[in-house]
């Protein structure tokens, strides 16, 4: 068994900006070298998650409408009264979703489905740079 991992940075918007990452976690499989395992995907922070969707402009925005009524954002939350950020929306967004996910990889590619894409979800509410740590276990 080998361990191959890789970080990845992304620029994001935040207030739920989605990014399609698949192309990159693939490219990391691939560079790899392993043809059977598991890529694991984690995002460093706690107001950002990670999920699979079909990612195109409808769903992309259905996310969206689905998050604000879930955990709207201009709501006051008792972390913003804690810490004066007010994003205390991104945080519990976050929690939900998760930070990390796990895809299995078969013949040196993931095993995702064709309308399957793995996806940052970045909640805070202002830019930031995401780190995204890409880690495989496998057989070559």
């Amino acid at each position: 068994m080998k361990i191959f991992s890789q970080e990845l940075t992304y620029q994001t918007k935040g207030h739920c900006d989605i990014v399609d990452i698949s192309s990159d976690v693939s490219g990391v499989v691939a560079r790899s070298g392993l043809k059977e395992g598991m890529v694991f995907v984690f995002v460093v922070g706690s107001t950002a998650g990670l999920t699979t969707c079909e990612y195109e402009p409808g769903l992309e925005q259905d996310i969206r409408v689905f998050f604000e009524k879930l955990i709207p954002e201009k709501k006051g939350y008792h972390h913003d009264a804690t810490w004066g950020d007010a994003n205390g929306f991104s945080h519990l967004r976050a929690s939900l979703l998760k930070p990390s996910l796990a895809v299995p990889f078969l013949k040196g590619r993931l095993a995702s489905g064709t309308w399957q894409q793995i996806v940052l979800v970045d909640f805070d509410n202002r830019p930031r740079e995401r780190k995204i740590i890409v880690q495989l276990q496998g057989e070559s």
